[in-house]
């Protein structure tokens, strides 16, 4: 990933958090039959392994888990806020007009080996997690218990578990960072007004004092 050093994003906790709140991550493989790419929420365990491990599921139907094997190199995509950036919305435009439209982002790029993992029990776990996650949010979440057990086996012999053992992880956040104190608040603003609450939210939590 191009990463210019303004816009690195090294911190593991800032990573750690963007991967949590934008838990639906791209895993790209190249196998036999060449790239391929899957859209999967994941989990991340950072206990495991020196950088962390993701968990995952995907459906017995997706060749996926017939096609990679274990120790197989991938890639997983993490989007977090993005948004486009009106050069109307830097007061010095309007001085000068030396300004052109831009696209700003959050990425992170998690590197790693892939497993395969046919197992009832292993992937009833991963239900439970992803369950607890993410119905956590809810004033009723719902609980795995609240089907009936025959349907619940039924739709676990359905899913086969997969991880990634992380070597590596790379961050982005191009957030205006490279913006005079003036023209980054007039992106801002812009941004907010246009209705993207989160890249604005981002944006300001980007900037470094004295930036």
């Amino acid at each position: 990933m191009y990463t210019p050093a303004l816009f690195a994003e090294t911190d593991a906790a800032t990573l750690h958090a963007l991967l949590s709140e934008h838990s639906l991550g791209m895993l790209v493989t190249h196998g036999a039959g060449g790239l391929d790419a899957n859209h999967i929420p994941f989990l991340l365990d950072e206990a495991r392994g020196p950088a962390g491990t993701l968990v995952a599921h995907v459906a017995r139907a997706n060749a996926l888990w017939r096609d990679g094997r274990d120790g197989d190199e991938v890639l997983v995509v993490f989007r977090g806020a993005s948004g486009y950036v009106s050069p109307n919305w830097y007061p010095s435009k309007h001085e000068h007009h030396r300004h052109v439209p831009t696209w700003n982002y959050e990425a992170v790029h998690v590197h790693g080996t892939l497993r395969i993992i046919d197992d009832e029990k292993y992937v009833r776990g991963v239900v439970a997690r992803l369950t607890r996650e993410h119905e956590a949010k809810l004033p009723e979440p719902w609980r795995m218990s609240d089907a009936p057990a025959d349907y619940l086996a039924e739709q676990l012999a359905h899913i086969v578990g997969i991880e990634v053992a992380i070597t590596r992880w790379e961050g982005k956040r191009k957030l205006s960072q490279n913006r005079t104190p003036t023209d980054f608040e007039g992106a801002v603003a812009g941004v907010e007004g246009s209705g993207n609450v989160a890249l604005a939210a981002a944006m300001r939590g980007a900037r470094k004092p004295g930036m």
